[in-house]
């Protein structure tokens, strides 16, 4: 894969997975990374602790790019248990990959080449170094949607939906594809809206905007990110036996 392609699949495919940076990247201006404390909020960020409480949950996470973009990722599903395993199934063009996760330990199924371990995967290519730090990163919309509430510089409520504009840093660090990453990010914009139901997180939406270097490959990002909630309280993971002793 060139090394530009290889850009484009790291920006768009980790839109699905990770949502942002916790700290600022070195250089950043930390009186711009502002953790916003107004009623809604706080609101918001209470209902993705209350879906975290449940005992599990699914979800489906859509990524939208402009029609003429190259790369078009396919639907994240994923199903998680409080306390317990979470499996994630994405697609992008041809290309599936699976990964199950318990504590710190992880099993991957990349491209049907068979479940390995985290340190397994991370001493193959570099793409398999990627998947690695992606899945070390990975937070599940719990958590992805609190740390995005945290980003929005304020939230407004209508009805049963929240929704605000990102702060600077917070729509740069959505624009990253990991932590600690060394790319570069430039003109980036944002916003984010929420769905509340009784109290509880039942889906939310980011939409980013702006520019992307990485090893000296530039590349313009137009995403907007959906992640739906489902299954609440009825969601069984079943885990392959081969994935079980990978995490063993």
């Amino acid at each position: 894969m060139k090394k530009c392609a290889l850009l484009g699949f790291l920006v768009l495919f980790a839109g699905s997975l990770i949502a942002a940076e916790s700290k600022p990247a070195a250089g950043a201006d930390s009186k711009q990374v502002i953790v916003a404390d107004s009623k809604a909020n706080d609101e918001v960020v209470a209902a993705a602790k209350k879906l975290a409480d449940k005992a599990n949950y699914s979800w489906r996470s859509t990524v939208v790019v402009p029609e003429d973009s190259p790369f078009h990722p396919g639907p994240t599903d994923g199903k998680t248990e409080k306390d317990g395993m979470t499996s994630v199934k994405l697609s992008f063009g041809d290309n599936t990959t699976e990964f199950v996760l318990k504590g710190d330990k992880a099993a991957v199924n990349s491209q049907g080449e068979g479940w390995k371990s985290l340190s397994e995967i991370d001493s193959s290519d570099f793409p398999g170094r990627f998947l690695t730090g992606m899945i070390k990163n990975f937070k599940a919309p719990a958590g992805q949607a609190a740390e995005i509430a945290g980003y929005v510089k304020e939230l407004k409520k209508e009805g049963d939906v929240y929704s605000g504009p990102l702060t600077e840093e917070g729509a740069k660090n959505l624009l990253r594809f990991r932590r600690g990453s060394d790319a570069t990010v430039s003109n980036a914009k944002g916003s984010a809206k929420f769905w509340v139901k009784d109290g509880v997180l039942t889906k939310f939406e980011f939409k980013v905007t702006g520019a992307v270097s990485f090893n000296g490959n530039d590349m313009d990002v137009d995403r907007t990110t959906t992640v739906e909630i489902k299954d609440v309280g009825t969601t069984k993971i079943d885990v392959p036996e081969d994935a079980k002793k990978k995490l063993s």
